[in-house]
């Protein structure tokens, strides 16, 4: 058999390139179609512990006031009407709302989250809530974006083990720097064991570690209370 022409040759090398550009192009156009399909609920975190905004319905059982006592919370950080509140990881509002009617037209509640989905949650029940009492806020890292003191009382419910462990201190001393005088923090964390709604064991951040978390960041405790499956620890510079 004679060899090919050259002519067949730069044929051949000219169809090769074509068929490998076509299937780079096939390839990369399926690639970017699953991308842009994907909703952004379903999208990976860029933190694993935050909580998904697909698990919402699990924070609204109707028995969530009878066991996370929202008025004895509150009582204990002193928050009354007219007074300035930050709900720190506010997820879908179910204390947001709250915190609203117990400052009233004349107070504000900030409600801070990371998550762009758990702010829009937080506007449309509030919406749906006829509140005009609320400002969502986005926070990012460990910066809740508050102004410096701006607020009587802030409060992170079941909160704390998503903030990684290394930023835990900065996000507290960034926190303090958004209190008012006579200002205070409140954290409401899961007691340790695997009792109640709450989550696994391992999930669960003692309150000897948050008190210890305070100490480094020049907080003190106030007090602690017990909640049937929860602490409330009270901090304040």
């Amino acid at each position: 058999m004679n060899p090919p022409s050259p002519r067949l040759r730069r044929a051949g090398a000219r169809i090769a390139i074509a068929l490998t550009a076509l299937a780079a192009l096939i390839l990369g156009t399926t690639g970017r179609a699953q991308t842009q399909s994907r909703p952004d609920a379903l999208a990976p975190q860029p933190h694993s512990k935050l909580y998904s905004p697909l698990d919402l319905g699990l924070l609204e059982s109707p028995d969530r006031a009878a066991w996370q006592k929202p008025d004895q919370i509150m009582d204990a950080l002193k928050i009354a009407e007219g007074a300035a509140v930050a709900d720190i990881g506010a997820g879908a509002g179910w204390f947001t709302i709250r915190l609203a009617r117990r400052v009233g037209p004349n107070g504000i509640v900030y409600a801070q989250d990371v998550q762009r989905l758990m702010l829009e949650a937080i506007k449309r029940r509030v919406s749906r809530e006829g509140l005009r009492n609320v400002q969502p806020r986005q926070g990012s890292g460990t910066s809740p974006n508050l102004y410096p003191k701006s607020v009587d009382a802030a409060l992170l419910v079941e909160v704390y083990a998503e903030i990684e462990v290394g930023d835990r201190v900065t996000f507290l001393r960034n926190l303090t720097q958004a209190l008012k005088p006579n200002g205070m923090i409140g954290i409401v964390n899961w007691k340790p064991g695997e009792g109640g709604p709450g989550p696994n064991a391992e999930a669960r951040v003692p309150s000897e570690v948050v008190e210890a978390d305070a100490r480094t960041a020049h907080l003190r405790v106030r007090a602690l209370e017990n909640l049937p499956y929860q602490y409330l620890l009270v901090l304040a510079p």
